[in-house]
């Protein structure tokens, strides 16, 4: 198995298969691989002949350093997960002065009003630091095909929005949400879960599927609500938000149409480990 920590050393090999007209897959990781990545990297080996997957933390889109500090940083562990997969995987794993190059900040993005929601207003400059990095390994990976998942769904959204704004010529793929076997959304963060907060938080998922199923006969406020008392009867669990949102505006639903799709959106702090989860409403 390729691992590049240069971006010099991995465009050659690009520009190489490039010359032979096979197509590259990319999977953009910042490490602490899980299953839910895995299933994201197998897409790309059935839909390409390379499949690149890259491992860099961003500083730039933590708004809380001590979060950045405690991430963990796992390459040892996350190739040998991929080399169960294949050992031609391409792994990308660069320092942050071969991103940044010394000027380790964030450009300022506009995606239309997408970055103003949810997470954009609990995580000051975060989708300015995806924009940034997302970018710029698409310049140096130059892929055919990117994947995403559809747990990180806002992020999935602005995504599409850079590609189109910047005319950048890579489609994105989502991928559906992988969960553990309770429900849990799979996470990175999973991992840092104190033993009584992994046995509370498939209350989350049990949350949402429960307001799925509201949904169908209760208004979006009337749903919201029961799910605010849900979590503010719960003994471990703080809710962050909740919010039912137009698929593709993201804006919180003021009145149901039957013209629209709908997602329920949830962020949720089990001790100091913020967990995210979306479902499909309609």
């Amino acid at each position: 198995m390729k691992i590049f920590t240069e971006k010099k050393q991995i465009q050659k090999f690009i520009t190489q298969i490039k010359r032979e007209n096979q197509t590259i897959g990319f999977v953009p990781t910042m490490g602490a691989l899980h299953q839910g990545h895995l299933s994201l990297v197998q897409q790309a080996l059935i839909n390409n002949d390379v499949t690149i997957v890259s491992v860099f933390v961003n500083p730039t889109q933590f708004d809380n350093a001590e979060d950045l500090k405690k991430y963990p940083r796992t390459l040892k562990k996350d190739t040998a997960l991929l080399e169960t997969l294949s050992e031609k995987i391409l792994i990308y794993a660069p320092s942050v002065d071969d991103i940044y190059e010394g000027k380790t900040e964030a450009q300022q993005f506009s995606f239309d009003g997408l970055e103003h929601e949810m997470e954009g207003k609990f995580r000051k400059g975060h989708f300015d630091g995806v924009g940034t990095i997302v970018k710029r390994l698409f310049e140096i990976v130059t892929p055919n095909h990117a994947y995403f998942g559809e747990k990180d769904f806002q992020q999935l959204a602005i995504i599409k929005k850079l590609v189109e704004k910047h005319s950048i010529p890579v489609k994105i793929i989502g991928c559906k949400i992988h969960r553990e076997t309770n429900g849990l959304a799979m996470s990175s963060r999973n991992t840092r879960l104190k033993p009584e907060y992994k046995k509370a938080a498939p209350f989350i998922y049990k949350t949402l599927k429960t307001a799925k199923v509201m949904f169908g006969t209760k208004s979006a406020n009337k749903v919201t609500e029961w799910v605010i008392n849900q979590f503010d009867a719960h003994d471990l669990l703080t809710l962050e938000y909740f919010i039912i949102a137009d698929v593709k505006t993201l804006k919180t639903v003021k009145r149901k149409s039957n013209k629209k799709n709908y997602r329920a959106f949830i962020a949720v702090y089990a001790d100091d480990i913020r967990l995210i989860d979306n479902i499909t409403l309609n």
